[in-house]
This record gives C-alpha cells, sequence and structure tokens, in this order.
C-alpha cells in the first residue's frame, strides 16, 4: 500500500509532468501530453435544439438525440454492432455504416429534415487540429478499416452523411469520451471543471487557463479557456513512478501489448486490475500462503480473473462470492481463512487503484485553484465497485489545498450526452438557426 509521502511524491511528480506537457520548450518530451481539445466554451445547461452524438469506441455504436426546447427535455438513444467484416474493411465502409444508422434513427423517431449539429465521440487515439477536426493516429480494439489511419475522421463522416438525402446532418465536434464527461455534468452544473474516466481505460481531462497553454494555436477571441485532455495514462512511462511499481506491475506490463506504455493506466483500469489480483494470488499459492499451496491450473491461466471479480468479492459480507468465484477456478478447497485473505487482497489492489486516481485528481484541483470544483466521472470501475467512491473522496480530501472544495459526481450518459450538447454549443457559435 501506498504510504502518505509516496501517494504526495506521486502528487508532486503528476504535476510536474503536467507543466512540461503544457510548455512549448517541453512538450515533445512529455509522456502526458496535455492536449487541447479545442472545447473553450463549455455546455451550461442553457442550450436549446435537436442535437445528436454518435460514440464509437468498440465493437458497438450509439446514436444519441437530445431535445431541448423551452422547459422540455427528452433523450433517446438506440446502439448498434459493428461486425467483423466492417471493422477490418474499408473507412467508407464503417462510415457508410454509421451515416446509414443515423438515418435510420431519425426518421424512426420522425424527427423533421432539420439541419441537426451531431457530436464524434471517438475513442481511438488521435490528433485534433480544431474542434471539427482530428485525425486518427491508428485503429486499436481490433479495428483495421483502411483508408482512415493519418485521415481527417469528421470529414470522413459527413462525406457519408452527405450522401444521406433524407436528413440534413453535420458532424461540428469531435472529442473523447472523457470531454463528454465533463461536458455533460455541466450541463446540470456549472462547478464542473474536470472530467475523469475510471473504466477499461483511465484518463481526465480538465479546463485549464489559456495562460498555461503555451502551444495554443486557436483563437483568442473567445473565453480565455480551453478543456485539455491530459491523455495521463501514459504517467509513469518515463520511469518516473519506479517507485510505485511492484513486480506484478511489471509482469503485467510484459504480458501487454503494448509494454512500457500506459504504465499509470495499467495501475487503475479495469482492463488490468483483475489480471493483477491472479499474479498476487498466484504468488501468495506458491509460497504455500493459500490453498494450501495447491495451484489450480485456472491460476496460471491469464485472464481468468476479471475486475469484476474484484467488485462482486469486496461486495458481499459473506464471502459467498469469492466461494463461488474460486469454485469456477477449480479452487473448491479454499478455506475461510483463504477466502478473508482473498478478500483483504481485492482490498488492497482496489484501494491503491482509488488512492492513485485520487492523488491525479488532487493535483488537477490543487492547479485549477478554484474555491469549488465539481468532478464528474464515469466509468465501469467507478460504478460498480461498492468503496472506490468513498476512497478518492476521502483521500482527494486529505491531499488538496486549503480552502478547496470538491464533489465527485458520476456523470451518467456522459460520452454520449456530453457530445450531443457539446455539438450545440459550437452549432450556436456558428450562428445555426435550427429547431
Amino acid at each position: 500500500m501506498l504510504e502518505p509521502d509516496g501517494i504526495q511524491k506521486v502528487c508532486d511528480t503528476l504535476l510536474g509532468e503536467f507543466n512540461k506537457g503544457l510548455s512549448k520548450d517541453t512538450h515533445h518530451q512529455a509522456d502526458i501530453h496535455m492536449l487541447p481539445t479545442y472545447l473553450q466554451q463549455i455546455p451550461d445547461g442553457t442550450e436549446h435544439g435537436i442535437f445528436l452524438s454518435v460514440d464509437l469506441g468498440g465493437t458497438n455504436f450509439r446514436t444519441l438525440m437530445v431535445i431541448k426546447k423551452d422547459n422540455h427535455f427528452s433523450m433517446n438513444s438506440q446502439s448498434f454492432s459493428v461486425s467483423t467484416e466492417i471493422m477490418q474493411g474499408t473507412g467508407e465502409m464503417l462510415f457508410d455504416l454509421i451515416a446509414g444508422c443515423v438515418t435510420s434513427f431519425l426518421l424512426e423517431h420522425k424527427v423533421p429534415r432539420v439541419k441537426i449539429p451531431l457530436g464524434f465521440t471517438f475513442s481511438f487515439p488521435m490528433v485534433q487540429e480544431g474542434i471539427n477536426k482530428a485525425r486518427l493516429i491508428r485503429w486499436t480494439k481490433g479495428f483495421k478499416c483502411s483508408g482512415v489511419e493519418g485521415e481527417d475522421v469528421v470529414e470522413l463522416l459527413n462525406r457519408a452523411l452527405a450522401k444521406r438525402p433524407e436528413i440534413n446532418v453535420e458532424c461540428v465536434a469531435i472529442l473523447n469520451d472523457t470531454t463528454g464527461t465533463l461536458a455533460s455534468c455541466a450541463t446540470m452544473n456549472r462547478s464542473c471543471r474536470v472530467g475523469l474516466i475510471i473504466g477499461t481505460g483511465c484518463n481526465l481531462c480538465y479546463v485549464e487557463s489559456l495562460d498555461h497553454v503555451e502551444l495554443w494555436d486557436g483563437p483568442r477571441d473567445g473565453p480565455n479557456q480551453v478543456v485539455i485532455d491530459t491523455e495521463w495514462g501514459a504517467f509513469g512511462d518515463n520511469g518516473c513512478l519506479d517507485f510505485v511499481r511492484t513486480e506484478f506491475d511489471r509482469e503485467i506490463d510484459r504480458q501487454s501489448l503494448h509494454p512500457g506504455m500506459q504504465l499509470f493506466e495499467k495501475m487503475i483500469s479495469g482492463m488490468y486490475l483483475g489480471e493483477l489480483l491472479r499474479l498476487v494470488l498466484l504468488k501468495l499459492t506458491d509460497q504455500g500462503l493459500l490453498f494450501d499451496g495447491h495451484v489450480a491450473a485456472a491460476l496460471r491461466t491469464p485472464h481468468t480473473l476479471l475486475t469484476k471479480h474484484i467488485s462482486q468479492i469486496e461486495s458481499d459480507s459473506t464471502r459467498e462470492q469469492a466461494r463461488q468465484i474460486l469454485d469456477e477456478l477449480g479452487i473448491g478447497h479454499a478455506t475461510e481463512d483463504d477466502l478473508v485473505h482473498v478478500k483483504y487482497v481485492c482490498s488492497l489492489i482496489s484501494r491503491r487503484a482509488a488512492y492513485l486516481a485520487a492523488a491525479g485528481v488532487a493535483t488537477t484541483l490543487n492547479k485549477i485553484n478554484k474555491t469549488y470544483v465539481t468532478v464528474a466521472v464515469d466509468g465501469s470501475v467507478y460504478r460498480l465497485h461498492p468503496h472506490v467512491h468513498r476512497l478518492m473522496e476521502d483521500k482527494i480530501g486529505e491531499l488538496i489545498n486549503p480552502g478547496i472544495e470538491f464533489e465527485l459526481r458520476h456523470a451518467e450518459d456522459g460520452s454520449g450526452r456530453g457530445a450531443a450538447f457539446v455539438a450545440g454549443v459550437v452549432a450556436k457559435s456558428l450562428n445555426w438557426k435550427y429547431v
């Protein structure tokens, strides 16, 4: 477990990395890229009209529509699947599929053919060059669509939408899920300045003064602020977090698709915590400290334990969940003491993850230095684990500077809802006339 001095060292080191990423002189050396999203005007709930979003980040994508007029608010969404053939086909096939699904969604809901702005949540590595321009760096998550890497994905989507005469939709904004989470919460809470995802991955964005963003090349006639996508999952890739990492962290990194990369994320996110549990239990069993030293074959098989198992075990006061999970792994001989120890290991893993995330949030709050800030949070680890919210809340409270107050708030439907409202903000700035 991280000691208080270690947590404070994480905060101090992260602040240095933040500043390195924001500086013109050191940005190219930074592992934390601190990317400007070009979102300067944060939605505040006063937006009115019909707004759409498309959320693409895996084998399913979601279309969401927000209608806000006077005191009336409604939201509808629909999920669509992306076949392996599409994922490995051409970019034109992918974007034609998205445009076709948007069309059928609007027709099904009998939306009039008015000009509708769309926000695109695109959860793949990209270089953003404007609020409505971003180039895909590389596909991940099983996608291999040709003709997209290095291209502006907003332009590709708009080309596909333009082929559909039944609708009049234009993509006016692109963002990732973290920015969407911030924007979604901000429509209900104007003190929201931070967006955090703790799910399969882990990332944070926050509202920064342009005075601190030396690489800013956007307009200067708008608000003196911009949302910064920290991409903090890469914190520690330069070795600055080696004092935190354990032998189990190093093994997970060696097993991963991209060794040496995203080291902070690998200690926090749901993609890795279950595997961390397996490695710890395996070592304890090999040492004869668990399960009478009998190592079931499943314990030697990567990814047999999942992060959801940690949440299930820690949610259950009777330890029956732990017993059932171990039975499924072929460890039916576990004693009551074994079950207590397994639950304790789970608590250490999740507590460390929560404390590291809390250190990052506290560092951000201290950097923003506002008297009150709402932090919008989403992601499966945050939503489903029984203690992560409380652990983070307590630790952030210990780490923030005197005079700063905060609230952690779950931003439901963050990535889709937020993107729709961002589209509304952009359309308003362009003086669109729409319903």
